[in-house]
């Protein structure tokens, strides 16, 4: 069970700068006032209230904290401590510095799929290790595959963002419509019973888009992009995978498939050719294989100036719902409303009326 420190944080941490914001509140860089060792604070705002839309349930935040807690892999980002107060949750987790992989690699001016394949295995790692323990993570996607430094030249992946994740217990049946559109699995969208496949699916779509640099299922809308799930509407165009292998085609098709049961778990994928070639012909296939850079660069760029604008919208929506409940103070509203005014701060970006996005408050 998670336990939760009454301390309060600043007493053994020392708060600094704020490495990011997110939904339910924002990641700020904290040091350890006994050790001097920095980490990061992930402080969350916890519903005051039934009632309320401003913050978290703190059961969400306890089953975060639990899944955390059993997932200790070298390739998951640590949780050291957890502190309450009256109004918010305080992580401290693991401080990855090294930002995003697809950034990263987006740096690059080539890179061969051996090169890519290395990232792949690490992320299939920590994966395969959370899957053994019954846990999906349920929001794979870029802004959620950091490297611990930028520094090293084979830096440390770290899988981040639990705040989807689910632990899976013994005859339970499982839905939820949370996630986004163009990484989610089909189960997810139809409402279906969910398990740790739906990661795997995700996993395909993240290895598409990495060689590439086209999202499989993207639509002009979130709505055109659910219907392409659902549809299985994909193909490998020869002008964006031309220099692929097609043993990482067979490994994407192995994972984009529509019936959970039989898309490759996270070990069968690391014992697959691509990812452990067994003949000298599958190594040498690889290593004359590259993935689409000038693609890939086209991509992450058009990824980051949305993640930008769709911050800059939140905040003017924040703004302007705080200006409609200034010029609303004057009346009286009714005891359920007065109850919830300070949720009148809240939004939640809806990117189809299928699902319910929760922006990542570690990204």
């Amino acid at each position: 069970m998670a336990v939760f420190k009454p301390e309060n944080v600043e007493d053994l941490y020392e708060i600094g700068e704020v490495l990011g914001s997110g939904h339910f509140g924002q990641v700020r860089q904290v040091r350890e006032r006994a050790s001097g060792k920095c980490w990061a604070g992930k402080f969350l705002k916890i519903r005051k209230n039934s009632c309320s839309r401003l913050g978290l349930d703190r059961s969400s935040v306890e089953q975060e904290v639990e899944i955390l807690q059993a997932v200790q892999h070298p390739n998951i980002v640590i949780l050291k401590d957890v502190f309450e107060s009256r109004a918010e949750v305080v992580l401290i987790l693991e401080l990855v510095s090294g930002g995003e992989l697809f950034d990263f690699i987006a740096q690059k001016d080539n890179l061969l799929e051996s090169e890519a394949i290395e990232f792949m295995k690490q992320i299939l790692q920590g994966l395969s290790f959370m899957h053994s323990k019954n846990i999906a993570h349920f929001d794979l996607k870029p802004e959620n595959v950091m490297l611990s430094d930028n520094v090293s030249p084979h830096p440390n992946i770290k899988l981040i963002d639990f705040g989807l994740a689910h632990l899976f217990h013994q005859g339970e049946e499982y839905r939820s419509t949370s996630g986004t559109p163009q990484y989610i699995a089909p189960e997810v969208i139809n409402n279906e019973p969910l398990s740790t496949a739906a990661d795997m699916w995700s996993i395909g779509v993240n290895t598409y888009i990495l060689l590439s640099g086209l999202s499989p299922f993207q639509g002009d809308t979130n709505e055109d992009t659910l219907k392409n799930v659902i549809a299985m509407n994909y193909e490998f165009h020869a002008q964006y995978f031309s220099t692929t292998s097609s043993m990482a085609k067979d490994f994407i098709q192995k994972l984009l498939v529509k019936n959970p049961n039989e898309r490759m778990t996270a070990e069968e994928c690391l014992l697959h050719p691509w990812i452990k070639p067994i003949t000298r012909k599958q190594v040498a296939n690889r290593n004359r294989s590259s993935i689409n850079m000038k693609s890939f660069k086209k991509f992450n760029a058009r990824r980051k100036w949305k993640m930008s604008y769709n911050m800059v919208w939140m905040c003017n929506r924040l703004v302007h719902l705080k200006l409609l409940h200034k010029g609303s103070s004057s009346t009286d509203p009714d005891p359920l409303q007065r109850q919830c005014e300070s949720d009148t701060e809240d939004t939640e970006i809806k990117p189809a009326s299928l699902l319910r996005r929760r922006l990542s408050s570690s990204s």
